[in-house]
């Protein structure tokens, strides 16, 4: 499989994309991928339509055609002709309830694991993990399950900051991590951390960025790798 998981769409002060669109355009070209199809179901409080105009913005690539799954009547068959799917962050429980009410579940699966390309950032790399149990996101509709993609074996928690902002008194994001871990003992979660994006072919894996990611595993110290460490060991 081929795959694009970033933490996040946009850094402060910087247009959207602006970080990761030479990731995103490349990783298309290197794939062959002109067809792409985006899933815009984590949007919220604005309209998929403005989110694909977004989207289309933010990646500036006439090289490719860029169109939204919403925008298609038989949506199982825009998945099965295009080259490169696209899901775009917000709401992790609204992508993936929309997700299961369009059955698109499968044929995702199928799809890419057949070759064709993902690219994911926020909510849409969760929705590549496991499960979506460990988005930062409110629950704000109730999905059929919380089973996602699986196209990875470990959890990615998007966003990662360590820490706690000065006078914030509630959990911080390592004791929720690590109450995940309790009850799901033997699944990996890798803190990916804004500005970083994981990138995986097959079975090479690599960390794009100049931030470190954070691993969590059950009952252990949590530690850090870098983009020039060996993260192959995630995929078995």
């Amino acid at each position: 499989m081929k795959l694009l998981l970033s933490s996040n769409s946009t850094l402060h002060g910087e247009p959207y994309l602006q970080f990761c669109k030479n990731e995103i355009n490349s990783f298309l070209a290197n794939n062959n991928a002109k067809k792409v199809v985006f899933i815009p179901f984590a949007a919220v409080t604005f309209s998929y339509e403005e989110y694909l105009e977004k989207v289309q913005l933010g990646l500036d690539n006439n090289n490719i055609e860029l169109t939204s799954i919403h925008a298609y009547d038989n949506k199982i068959e825009a998945i099965k002709t295009a080259n490169a799917i696209m899901v775009g962050g917000g709401n992790s429980f609204k992508l993936l309830n929309e997700v299961y009410e369009n059955n698109l579940v499968n044929c995702i699966q199928e799809a890419v694991k057949g070759g064709t390309a993902y690219i994911g950032w926020s909510a849409g790399s969760n929705l590549a993990c496991p499960t979506i149990k460990t988005t930062n996101d409110m629950p704000i509709v109730c999905p059929p399950s919380f089973s996602a993609l699986n196209f990875i074996p470990f959890q990615i928690n998007p966003h990662y900051i360590h820490g706690n902002p000065p006078g914030h008194n509630g959990e911080t994001r390592e004791q929720r991590l690590l109450e995940f871990l309790e009850v799901n003992p033997t699944i990996v979660v890798i803190g990916l951390r804004e500005g970083t994006m994981l990138k995986i072919d097959g079975n090479n894996i690599k960390l794009i960025g100049d931030r470190t990611a954070r691993i969590f595993k059950y009952q252990s110290d949590f530690y850090e790798l870098n983009s020039e460490d060996d993260f192959s060991s995630f995929l078995n």
